[in-house]
């Protein structure tokens, strides 16, 4: 039975049926015919709001980074030091991006190897907006005397690269099984990292 919603309630209902698709049959088996099936739609319906299976799945990624992206930005304006928020948004965007693709990750690499040249091209627009809010935090930390005077927006850049190290597509599938090795291992990279740009770096 087709559903009948508002635009932006449909364009959901669509990337969670194609999430839930690649969670149980991965990208190559999956297509738009089987997505509109999965949400309750027509494929025209499908085709308005996605141009093709790559775009929607890119989509996927997307609204991903949407969230995490608004939890950056509450964590950046919590209470708390800005050591400790900085702490705080290095172990979330590994974090975030590991627990959501908790249902997929068998699939991530044929996922990659389909999406590589455009999601390339969308990460470093993503990673950019990350360490923009990274950086507001270490500007903050800088005026309060926390760390090391220098260029924010390159210390920013430089925190990012350094996790990416642990983002699940750089992450073998046993590492990608193991939640708690990934907590830790994102904890003690971010403790190592902050410590570099404290201003009295070995108190």
């Amino acid at each position: 039975m087709r559903t009948f919603l508002p635009p932006s309630a449909t364009r959901e209902s669509i990337l969670d049926a194609a999430r839930t698709l690649l969670a149980r049959q991965g990208f190559r088996k999956t297509s738009m015919e089987d997505v509109a099936r999965e949400a309750g739609l027509s494929r025209r319906t499908l085709y308005l709001h996605f141009a093709d299976k790559q775009d929607l799945f890119l989509a996927t990624i997307g609204k991903l980074v949407e969230g995490l992206l608004a939890r950056l930005e509450q964590e950046a304006r919590a209470a708390g030091s800005p050591e400790e928020r900085l702490l705080a948004m290095l172990e979330l965007r590994v974090m975030h991006r590991f627990d959501g693709v908790a249902d997929h990750y068998q699939s991530l690499d044929e996922l990659m190897a389909n999406l590589r040249p455009a999601y390339l091209e969308r990460r470093e627009q993503w990673f950019a907006a990350e360490a923009q809010l990274l950086a507001r935090v270490i500007e903050e930390g800088m005026r309060a005397g926390h760390f090391t005077r220098a260029n924010a927006g390159a210390l920013a850049g430089t925190l990012v690269t350094a996790t990416n190290s642990l983002l699940p597509y750089s992450l073998s599938p046993r590492e990608l099984g193991s939640r708690k090795e990934v907590e830790r291992s994102v904890a003690e990279l971010a403790r190592l990292l902050v410590r570099g740009i404290r201003a009295t770096p070995f108190a």
